[in-house]
């Protein structure tokens, strides 16, 4: 069995509405003691929202940080007071316009867990009502309705790239609503 690492202290060095820059002292296996610098985040949501025609919504947005567009379904970071659904529902809204009848738990990854302890928290939604987006003021989104194949093509060819949308493809290809659909 692997030894768990204890935590000595936890210092938030900066932080701002989104997440926290921390400095831990842990115990490494041998006993001797290090420091880790991470992001904490509270987590965040995506959801892969499947119209009544079988395609599915995902939003085409600049990334400032990579200089360049990205495609991926809605998700965002987990709002302090919003428990992982309800926040699921309001990037869903937010982002691509649409409310959805049912959505649902489908998996759970962490997109890069080196760096952060940040867990994403995969929705899947269906039964869509489509409403006015109603996105943040740092965002621009241009709405795109794809097929599972055009997804698949878009990754083939490296134009969908975003690691948290290729995490929650991958987790809802093996679900239960894409093995009945």
């Amino acid at each position: 069995m692997l030894k768990k690492l204890d935590t000595i202290s936890s210092k938030t060095i900066l932080e701002n509405p989104y997440w926290e820059y921390r400095r831990d002292q842990y115990n490494l296996p041998s006993d001797t003691i290090a420091e880790y610098y991470y992001v904490h985040t509270p987590g965040s949501t995506i959801v892969i929202p499947r119209c009544d025609d079988g395609t599915f919504l995902l939003v085409k947005q600049y990334r400032y940080l990579l200089r360049d567009e990205s495609i991926e379904f809605p998700c965002g970071g987990l709002k302090k007071e919003l428990p992982p659904e309800e926040n699921a529902r309001l990037e869903l809204r937010e982002e691509a316009g649409c409310m959805a009848n049912t959505i649902q738990l489908i998996g759970k990854f962490a997109p890069c867990k080196g760096l952060t302890d940040e867990i994403c928290y995969v929705y899947f939604a269906e039964g869509l009502t489509f409403v006015v987006p109603e996105p943040e003021d740092s965002e621009e989104f241009e709405i795109l309705s794809l097929t599972s194949n055009q997804i698949n093509n878009l990754i083939q060819k490296g134009e969908l790239w975003d690691g948290m949308t290729l995490a929650a493809w991958t987790l809802y290809q093996r679900s239960e609503f894409a093995l009945t659909h």
